[in-house]
């Protein structure tokens, strides 16, 4: 189910009925809406709703009707000549065009009259009859679910996804204005995670002179926003929810500082500004005597003290077993250039992938039993392995076998085949770039890739990849190797296996392999 329009970062602008019937007032609110937004760099959409009135009002209320919206729809219907025009006006000012229809006719017009986008609204998002010509219309939608219960939405989104539909959803209350404790903002977080191919919205209703809502959402990680708009004149008032240009300036200006203050999901490197802020506050290390050349340093002749010389050893630098490079006085800050670092490289390289692999499956929400072993398969030597490796998480092996395999980015895992295993990948998270029989494939979240015995395969990833392995019984000494280096290698030498995570196992296990490299 991907998304071939660019639903993301859309600001929709609802004009809804507050054009009053009259083409020269809903000009006028375009106007003011394409200013704005092209001022505040925003894509922004006006949207229309589409009513066959004659027809969508049964005949016996058409004059005399006790719902209070039948009045405001006769009084400020508008012909469909008019809404062509209005929809030009919006192009031309260079807003994409979207309408919500209320009938099927509705769709037709919309079709029509070559709407960039069709809205279900959530009084729509059930009526089963018209989302089915929704579907059919073959333009980009964006479904609200305002009333909606979670299986409801559950239904539309598989229903849309079923017809292929290129759509988004919001989520949205439909209570007119809705109070704060009616938003329920957390149902965004809940969407993204349970549809993470959609891009999801806010269709908010709150008072037009609240701006909280909009960081906030945005911070939840919606990714399209909608908002009632209209112009305000002596004779016409707005409704509650309804935001005239100030309040929707004001919004936009909220929006976009949300965005500067979230920033990127990605990790960035430290300004020299914060590293010159923590660096005034970590501690140093010092000698607590004398110190000739050659010393071992260790919690006996050394201590942590503040404030930090800069181009010196800090307490988070300080590893016991540094060995003194020059002789140094009592309470003197130990030099960088003084150090050197007399622990095993090969032993840190692994440490440190437990470490991101944790973090690889904790961000995917993947859970591990206490009972597993881990395989750090590394064909070229540790030192090689950020470029040649993986890390395997064995959880069965009896009649069939499964396995969680991990790859940080960068890596890449050789080509072999295996003489009795048929193996199949899901991939979980990442991308993963499979070669089976000389054929080159990129598979994505979701994908599989089955790979029978015999057959020769190899797989690498620049993103780093989680994915599953679901296989026959693996049996020691199975694979074989294009290159005959890797086959020439001792199992010890290629693949480190300990209990768990093995991080205190790693020692032992690395040093006998060196002492019994045969074995």
């Amino acid at each position: 189910m991907e998304e071939k329009f660019d639903f993301k970062n859309l600001v929709v602008l609802d004009l809804a009925n507050n054009h009053q019937g009259n083409l020269f007032h809903g000009k006028k609110i375009i106007d003011n809406c394409a200013k704005l937004s092209k001022s505040h760099s925003l894509k922004a959409a006006i949207k229309f709703q589409f009513r066959d009135l004659p027809n969508f009002i049964h005949s016996e209320d058409q004059k005399d009707s006790k719902n209070k919206h039948v009045p405001r729809f006769l009084s400020t219907m508008m012909n469909w000549e008019d809404f062509k025009s209005l929809k030009e006006y919006a192009l031309n000012k260079g807003m994409l065009t979207m309408c919500t229809p209320f009938d099927e006719v509705s769709v037709d017009k919309i079709v029509e009259m070559g709407f960039d986008i069709i809205k279900i609204a959530s009084c729509s998002s059930k009526d089963w009859p018209l989302v089915e010509k929704v579907a059919k219309s073959g333009l980009p939608i964006v479904a609200s679910t305002g009333g909606l219960t979670l299986s409801e939405v559950d239904d539309l989104v598989s229903f849309l996804g079923h017809k292929g539909c290129d759509f988004s959803i919001m989520h949205c209350v439909a209570i007119y204005p809705t109070p704060d404790e009616k938003c329920n903002l957390r149902n965004i977080s809940e969407f993204k995670s349970r549809y993470p191919n959609l891009t999801i919205g806010w269709s908010t209703h709150e008072s037009p002179e609240e701006t909280t809502h909009i960081g906030l959402v945005k911070a939840l990680g919606a990714e399209m926003f909608e908002r009632h708009v209209g112009h305000e004149t002596d004779e016409i008032k707005l409704n509650a929810y309804s935001s005239n240009f100030n309040n929707l300036e004001n919004w936009m200006i909220a929006l976009n500082r949300s965005e500067k203050l979230l920033g990127s999901f990605e990790r960035s490197q430290p300004s020299e500004e914060e590293m010159n802020s923590i660096n005034s506050l970590k501690r140093g290390v010092f000698v607590k005597r004398d110190l000739k050349k050659g010393s071992v340093l260790n919690d006996k002749n050394t201590f942590f003290a503040f404030p930090y010389k800069e181009k010196h050893l800090s307490s988070g630098d300080f590893k016991e077993g540094m060995v003194l490079n020059n002789n140094l006085k009592a309470n003197q800050a130990i030099p960088l250039v003084d150090v050197s670092i007399d622990f095993d490289e090969e032993i840190s390289i692994l440490k440190k992938a437990i470490h991101e692999v944790k973090a690889m499956l904790a961000h995917e929400k993947i859970p591990l039993t206490s009972d597993f072993t881990t395989e750090y398969s590394h064909h070229y030597g540790i030192a090689n392995f950020r470029k040649v490796g993986a890390v395997l998480i064995n959880l069965i092996n009896r009649d069939y076998c499964k396995k969680v395999l991990v790859q940080l980015p960068g890596q890449a895992h050789p080509s072999h085949y295996h003489k009795l295993k048929e193996e199949t990948f899901l991939i979980v998270s990442g991308e993963l770039i499979s070669k089976l029989d000389g054929k080159e494939k990129v598979l994505k979240r979701g994908d599989t890739l089955m790979v029978a015995p015999g057959v020769w395969h190899s797989f690498k990833t620049e993103t780093g990849c989680i994915f599953e392995e679901i296989s026959t019984t693996a049996f020691a000494n199975d694979s074989v190797y294009r290159d005959e280096q890797i086959n020439n290698l001792s199992s010890k030498q290629r693949k480190t296996i300990v209990d768990h995570w093995g991080r205190f196992q790693l020692d032992e296990q690395l040093r006998e392999a060196k002492i019994n490299p045969l074995d």
